[in-house]
């Protein structure tokens, strides 16, 4: 789905051409030789098995074994009781735990954070950020291009053919819903001293790298330099974290049914392979648009993301504090740094369209955590413009104040032209009910830590017994 009122360059077409030459079609659309279909056949099982390349755990290095015992400790935080994974749970993949939107943090605990937590799985990949051509499957730096100042509609984007919206400008890669860290070591600084989340001090947390059970090999490892200056003893501790995330396969396993499946070792039920077709018809649920399941063609297995940006309209969250004042607005891309509501207009209101990897062990959907369901994010995409009374709020006049948490200046950059963002009132939703439960059915399939179903199990070792 893309959500951008954009611009386009004929000059732009590199993307094509390398998505081309990688022959990166839509998984469901590709064909092998012989013309046979890659779809799941009837009994669930890929007819086109695919070699994926994932690394295996290797032992980790002592600059990621320093950074795993700083993601655990508490006493980095200015309340000494939160950690990294107070927020990023392990059991949870690296996501939050409970139902609430957003992390109450800070010195006290009472303190409410912005957004709501992203999961930290599947970052190894994720580019810098930059705003350039349009390529759907793309893990390497793209150029950054100046942001246009004026421009028309962008070319459609869906599941079955992302080449042809390679020539959009387009907001892509970095970290943080709105991009504004290019780094995991970046990154780690930012909740770090966070006055709203682990609200640490500087200077309380060198201390502690100064005196924690792990601080001896952290000075190793930082040299003569980090013993002579703190500053530099903090970067390497933050560089630390940002390794031990990359090493540890836990933060990107690549082990859920999905990719069983992918590899010929597991097959579909009747409606995770309904939902796998809907995910994929461009018609339908076109999810696969921008959460890209395609393999690439250097066995990479799928992120499920894009690493590119969209403006979606999530209704206002009434449950967080901010939120009370009429003036506020969270715009992602556009405040990710000062002037950038001018700079950076064409953007705002787009946030990172994120993995759909163990997105079915969240509970919190959107930037705000404005839902709690994955039946009410379907519902809302299907039916966002169709019945909007059903998420916006009406005004004194009566009226659906929709796209309620994006200023009037900025909703042409609403999606409202792709599958199933497309659909005017009095039309036909792209999905009924039965087909949205389908597609989370599919979701269910991305879950890591996948042990495989009895059923097949059991059908595997019949077939062994019988050869």
């Amino acid at each position: 789905m893309r959500s951008f009122k954009l611009f386009q360059s004929t000059f732009l077409v590199t993307g094509c051409a390398a998505l081309l030459a990688l022959g990166l079609a839509g998984y469901a659309n590709a064909q092998p030789t012989g013309g046979q279909s890659c779809n799941p056949t009837a009994d669930g099982s890929n007819p086109c098995p695919r070699k994926l390349h994932v690394h295996t755990q290797q032992p980790l290095s002592t600059m990621a074994t320093v950074g795993k015992a700083m993601f655990f400790d508490p006493a980095l935080s200015g309340s000494g009781k939160l950690s990294c994974a107070s927020c990023h749970v392990p059991s949870l993949h690296y996501g939050p735990a409970g139902n609430t939107s957003v992390f109450m943090g800070g010195v006290t605990g009472n303190r409410e954070g912005r957004r709501e937590i992203p999961s930290l799985t599947y970052l190894e990949r994720q580019p810098p950020f930059s705003i350039g051509p349009d390529d759907a499957v793309a893990d390497d730096v793209a150029p950054t291009i100046a942001v246009p100042v004026g421009g028309g509609a962008h070319a459609a984007k869906s599941a079955s053919n992302t080449v042809n919206s390679a020539t959009n400008l387009v907001p892509q890669g970095g970290l943080f819903l709105d991009g504004r860290a290019d780094t995991l070591h970046q990154q780690a600084s930012g909740p770090m001293f966070d006055p709203d989340e682990m609200a640490g001090l500087p200077e309380k947390v060198t201390a502690r790298l100064q005196t924690a059970d792990y601080a001896a090999p952290l000075r190793d490892l930082a040299g003569v330099r980090g013993r002579k200056s703190s500053d530099f003893l903090l970067s390497e501790g933050l560089f630390a974290l940002a390794r031990y995330q990359i090493e540890d396969q836990k933060f990107h396993s690549y082990s859920s049914k999905f990719d069983s499946w992918l590899q010929g070792k597991a097959r579909f039920s009747p409606i995770e392979r309904q939902g796998y077709l809907l995910f994929n018809d461009p018609q339908k649920g076109n999810c696969a648009a921008c959460h890209v399941d395609t393999v690439r063609g250097d066995g990479l297995p799928p992120l499920f993301t894009d690493h590119q940006y969209e403006a979606l309209a999530a209704p206002r969250n009434p449950a967080l504090t901010h939120t009370r004042d009429a003036s506020y607005y969270d715009l992602g891309v556009c405040d990710q740094k000062s002037g950038g509501r001018k700079d950076l207009a064409p953007y705002c209101g787009m946030f990172a369209t994120p993995t759909l990897r163990n997105v079915a062990t969240r509970h919190t959907f959107f930037h705000n955590g404005v839902f709690h369901s994955l039946e009410d994010v379907m519902d809302f995409y299907v039916m966002r413009d169709l019945e909007p009374g059903r998420f916006y709020p009406r005004g004194p006049d009566g009226k659906v104040q929709i796209y309620n948490d994006i200023p009037t200046a900025y909703q042409g950059n609403i999606d409202k032209s792709d599958a199933p963002f497309d659909r005017k009132p009095g039309e036909k939703p792209a999905l009924n009910e039965a087909e949205r439960k389908a597609i989370i059915a599919f979701l269910q399939t991305l879950t890591d830590g996948w042990k495989g179903d009895v059923a097949q199990a059991d059908g595997a070792a019949l077939s062994q017994k019988k050869n």
